[in-house]
Parts: C-alpha cells; sequence; structure tokens
C-alpha cells in the first residue's frame, strides 16, 4: 500500500445530523465528506436516503468507531459483513477506524481505549488488520487516538507503534492532528518528533479538532476551535508529507455549516500557502550550494 493508491479528495467536514437538509438543499462548496459508518449501517429509512443523495454529488470516506481492533475478543464478523455491504452501496474512497480496543467479552464501553506498545500488541493488531481487510476487500486507515493513561508494560512510543503496526498490516494512518497534540498534552512527549517520524508513504488523511483544556490535562472533545497549537501540528505534518486530504471534526455544540465549510478552507490555505512559499524561493547560483 502507498499513499498513491488513494485519491486526493481535498478538505472536508465530518458529516452531521444537523447538517443533513442543508447539505442535500444546498450542495455547498465542501470538497468530501467523512461519514460515521455505524449511523449508516441499517436496513433502509431516512439515514440512507440521506447518504445517497449527499454520494451523488460528493466523494466519501467511512469512519467506523466500533471495530475494535486492538481488542482480544474475536473480530466481529456480522459487523464486516454489514460494513462491506455498507461499502460495495456507497464506494467510499476509503473506511478508518481506530488504533484501540473500545470493550473486551462482547461489552460495549462505547471509548475509545489506548493498548500498550509492545512487539506483542503489534503482531496481534497487524493480524486483525489484515483480516478485516480481506474480510471488506480493500485496505483500511488506523487512526492514532488522544490517550490519558500509559501502560507501564509499554517498550516504544506511540508513533513507533502506528508506523509498525501500518508496515506490518500494509495499510494507511489517518493521522488525527489534535489527538497528537492531546496526547503530547498529557504525556509530555514532542509533537514535532511524532510528526517527522511517521512514514510519509502511509499517511492518507488528517482529522482537525478541538478540545477541552482542563489545566493539567487535555480532553478530546470536538466540540471548541481548533487551537493555534494545532495549526501550527498541521502546518508542519502538511510541509512533511505534502497534499494529504482533510477534515473538520466537530460533534458536540455544532456551528452552523458555513463555519465548518470556512475552516476547511483554511486547512487548504494553509497546505497552499506553504507550498508556494517553498516553491516561490529562489534557487542558490551553483557556487553558493552545498
Amino acid at each position: 500500500m502507498q499513499r498513491a493508491d488513494f485519491p486526493m479528495l481535498g478538505y472536508g467536514v465530518g458529516l452531521r445530523r444537523q447538517h443533513y437538509s442543508h447539505v442535500l438543499e444546498t450542495r455547498p462548496k465542501v470538497d468530501w465528506f467523512e461519514v460515521i459508518a455505524e449511523n449508516f449501517m441499517v436496513a433502509g429509512g431516512r439515514a440512507l436516503e440521506v447518504l445517497e443523495g449527499v454520494r451523488a454529488n460528493y466523494p466519501i470516506a467511512l469512519h467506523g468507531v466500533s471495530l475494535s481492533i486492538g481488542s482480544t475478543d474475536p473480530l466481529n464478523r456480522d459487523y464486516l459483513r454489514q460494513l462491506r455491504a455498507l461499502a460495495r452501496r456507497f464506494e467510499p474512497a476509503w473506511i478508518s477506524d481506530h488504533l484501540c480496543w473500545t470493550g473486551v467479552a462482547g461489552r460495549n464501553l462505547h471509548d475509545l481505549l489506548p493498548l500498550p506498545y509492545t512487539e506483542e500488541a503489534i503482531g496481534h493488531v497487524a493480524a486483525r488488520i489484515r483480516n478485516v481487510q480481506d474480510a471488506l476487500e480493500r485496505p483500511m486507515l488506523i487512526e492514532n487516538v488522544s490517550s490519558y493513561m500509559a501502560f507501564a508494560d509499554s517498550t516504544m512510543t506511540e508513533w513507533e507503534f502506528i508506523s509498525a503496526i501500518a508496515n506490518e498490516a500494509d495499510c494507511g494512518i489517518l493521522l488525527d492532528i489534535n489527538n497528537i497534540y492531546v496526547s503530547a498534552f498529557n504525556h509530555r512527549f514532542d509533537a514535532n518528533e511524532y510528526i517527522d517520524a511517521v512514514p510519509a508513504e502511509r499517511v492518507v488523511q488528517y482529522h482537525l479538532a478541538g478540545h477541552s483544556d482542563h489545566g493539567t490535562y487535555l480532553l478530546d472533545t470536538h466540540d471548541h476551535p481548533i487551537r493555534d497549537e494545532v495549526w501550527a501540528l498541521y502546518q508542519r505534518a502538511a510541509r512533511r508529507f505534502g497534499a494529504v486530504s482533510a477534515i473538520v471534526e466537530w460533534d458536540d455544540n455544532i456551528p452552523e455549516f458555513a463555519e465548518l465549510a470556512q475552516i476547511a478552507d483554511r486547512a487548504r490555505d494553509i497546505f497552499n500557502a506553504d507550498t508556494t512559499e517553498r516553491t516561490a524561493k529562489p534557487a542558490l547560483p551553483a557556487d553558493h550550494r552545498s
């Protein structure tokens, strides 16, 4: 798998129920939509009608929250069959989910829980991702989650962990810029080092979002504007990875669609301005080059 295997969709927003009618009726100028897969894994009704209307006018990607790829429970084959059927019907550019576990012994905790960063976990998760990709008959992306605790058994950094899994499973990476910043603050590591270490050929998509500041820790809530520090980290990522599809996530206290579209445009403008600046720099004369 290489990033070139996936289209560059541009700059979009997460599709949320509050904006269904606006999107269908006005066809706003936004490049693409990310869709929460579980909201549309139904037999029929309004949700599928909405997705049919959106898909008729925009590219989409499916983003899951229930795969629980890091769990020790067997993979949920019924879930995978439903997800594959949804993908066959709507032909998303890709499918993504989180590098985490969400439950055990058949119980869903409805949270994205971190994993220990160990060789054993790499082998376990990579094998499960390969099985998922076989079941879906397409490659998938894994997303880094924000975390608030660390395992004493971890033997490597988070960026080494996600990079090793992506390489072993031969899957892509959905790089959540806000999650990197949140976890870097909470665990006191260098967010720039994370960006600089992830394999560029694996990064297919970004998430951009806001978080809540609780003083001694940050909480990934998707209900605040994107912080300047997150924008700066995004700029560093854009400089290193080049043109990568980006999505604005906002899940609570959701503003009007026009505001989200403006944020997506800001992501585009940052990338374009940085690209223009780098290409506009004059080359040094031959006798001044090292």
